[in-house]
């Protein structure tokens, strides 16, 4: 029995170790929240020659309860840890973002032109 102990003791250790840094990995994210009910719609910046911001048509969504959201593609769910937002199921799952602002998130997986994207929220559900 004790030849036992010993051989599972390191195995022991180690998934100790790995349980400490997973949940000083969660709590380093931030604390759960949910982001305003209402529309969010999106949008890229635009230029001094003419329109301040321009919609990206189709981009928008809508929170409607908890971590749910809707929009044109149907609905799913999201989770916000601290200022990171993430769709977790749904059309816009993977999409990543980042609260900027009281009303407004910061698209953060994009690259190219899209990667400017932000979306503000508006108002209530249309």
């Amino acid at each position: 029995m004790v030849a036992l102990r010993q051989m599972f003791r390191p195995i022991f250790c180690i998934l100790l170790a790995a349980g400490a840094v997973a949940s000083t990995g969660a709590q380093a994210a931030g604390p759960l929240g949910t982001l305003p009910l209402g529309r969010y719609l999106c949008e890229l910046p635009g230029d001094a020659a003419g329109l301040a911001s321009k919609p990206v048509p189709g981009a928008w969504f809508d929170v409607i309860n908890a971590s749910s959201y809707d929009s044109e593609r149907g609905d799913g769910t999201y989770l916000l840890t601290g200022d990171e937002v993430v769709f977790t199921r749904g059309p816009m799952r993977g999409a990543r973002f980042e609260r900027s602002g009281a009303r407004t998130l910061k698209r953060t997986d994009l690259i190219g032109p899209q990667a400017k994207m932000r979306c503000v929220r508006t108002g209530p559900k249309r």
